[in-house]
């Protein structure tokens, strides 16, 4: 895993405050959802029964590739899903996991498609997501979700934990914030509709977009 060319203060300073902005912007709720961005030795990962609304840059704990923990406070019991997405995408250095009201309603659904949860019904979401894949249930903490949630990241950056909410891994800890943010408004569009004819962006729709990203 390479670090990104920035530093050690600069990471902790951008993960305090996209996460408080999660936070108040009503993502997250209590001292639920994580965010981590990867450093050189590993990566910072948000702390356990620490809210996102009042998080501090002292609070972050340092967690290595192997998922021992360095320095500070105590992580999130989910680091080992962060570092699964890692592994699985060497070309991403962040990831953002939260329990938005939409996405965790849409992971609690019986009649969806695992592997392609969502209909590409807007262009910001073909661009930010692609496509939005389904877990099985684990309960919190399980660690048999990273071997599960590694495999599936390999072909799809943004993941759906079934009766539990989304993460989503990108290049950067903005790009990440901003795909967990498409989902769940995607989400709420999905919702929206339902009773509906829904019209989805077409395959060469899609594939232009796909194309102008590339």
């Amino acid at each position: 895993m390479g670090p990104r060319s920035v530093t050690d203060v600069d990471s902790r300073n951008e993960l305090v405050r996209l996460a408080r902005s999660l936070h108040q912007r009503g993502f997250t709720r209590g001292t639920s959802g994580n965010l981590s961005v990867r450093v050189a030795g590993g990566m910072l990962v948000t702390p356990t029964n620490v809210s996102l609304g009042e998080l501090r840059t002292d609070d972050l704990a340092m967690v290595s590739d192997a998922g021992e923990h360095l320095s500070g406070g105590r992580p999130s019991k989910e680091a080992f899903l962060h570092l699964a997405m890692y592994r699985a995408r060497p070309q991403d250095h962040a990831a953002a996991h939260v329990h938005s009201t939409y996405a965790t309603a849409l992971s609690c659904l019986d009649d969806v498609d695992d592997d392609d949860v969502l209909p590409p019904l807007t262009a910001y979401f073909v661009m930010r997501v692609g496509r939005l894949v389904r877990l099985p249930y684990f309960a919190p903490g399980d660690h048999g979700l990273g071997e599960t949630a590694e495999r599936a990241a390999v072909s799809s950056r943004a993941l759906l934990l079934a009766n539990h909410g989304p993460i989503v891994s990108a290049p950067s800890l903005a790009q990440a914030v901003d795909a967990v943010e498409e989902v769940e408004e995607t989400a709420r569009l999905f919702f929206l509709l339902q009773g509906h004819a829904i019209r989805p962006l077409q395959p060469a729709q899609i594939a232009h977009l796909c194309a102008g990203r590339a």
